[in-house]
């Protein structure tokens, strides 16, 4: 595999041909740019690279083991960066993200909810937060189910430092595009049926869809934020199935 891009100048050029093609995206979906929003996912690129990164322009970053994105944030703290945790928590690293995390978009459970909920209370925080969606049905996958999901978003209100903004799921890792394109459906119906339920319960009521490979479909079914990695820093020397159970 290549090795990760390590120069400021490699960053914002791969930076910028992301921004284009999601600007190309949003004009073919007839959506305004301005409600999507690119985040970098930097696992496994290590400090010395993401202070090029940021000096890039990247000033949020997407992490999905927490103890890497913790040492990160320990050791970047000088620089103005804030780390949003995008994979799956157990309860026993809850106390970490709420320590220091700006968003977690993998919240899955009533306990894990609780838990967060506790922390951030004692830390006087409070903290951004997406429900994850099982969309492809895949039982590799994290998540919730739809209808899951949906019952569980009504007992959101009283976690009062969980600050819900919408949704997010992983699609079906396939190069059939429709299959694709139906995952990110799902999260789509999924949010709209809460909506009809209460316009409150999910805040912005955001949609978190659409990763490297799929990032453009994803922004044309309704993604928010697109959560991207190897387009900009290169390809890892490890399989993504480290990260993201179910992908190869």
């Amino acid at each position: 595999m290549e090795s990760a891009v390590k120069s400021v100048e490699e960053y914002r050029a791969n930076l910028a041909a992301v921004n284009a093609n999601i600007a190309a995206a949003a004009e073919r979906a007839g959506r305004d740019l301005s409600e999507i929003r690119l985040l970098p996912v930097s696992k496994t690129i290590p400090e010395e690279g993401l202070r090029n990164a940021i000096a890039a322009g990247m000033h949020r970053l997407g992490e999905n083991k927490v103890q890497e994105a913790k040492r990160k944030w320990q050791n970047l703290a000088d620089l103005e960066v804030e780390w949003a945790v995008i994979g799956h928590l157990q309860r026993n690293k809850a106390k970490d993200v709420a320590e220091f995390a700006s968003e977690f978009q993998a919240l899955d459970s009533d306990r894990l909810a609780e838990t967060l909920d506790r922390r951030l209370q004692s830390l006087g925080r409070s903290l951004d937060v997406y429900v994850q969606v099982n969309t492809s049905g895949e039982e590799s996958k994290f998540g919730l189910t739809p209808d899951a999901a949906v019952d569980f978003i009504k007992t959101l209100p009283q976690y009062s430092a969980l600050r819900v903004r919408g949704l997010m799921t992983l699609a079906i890792f396939s190069s059939d595009t429709e299959r694709v394109r139906e995952c990110f459906r799902v999260l789509r119906t999924v949010r709209d049926r809460v909506r009809d339920i209460d316009a409150d319960l999910l805040g912005p009521a955001e949609l978190s869809m659409g990763m490297s490979g799929d990032y453009e479909v994803a922004i044309e079914e309704g993604a928010n934020c697109v959560r991207v990695g190897t387009a900009i820093f290169g390809k890892r020397n490890v399989s993504d199935a480290t990260w993201w159970p179910g992908v190869s």
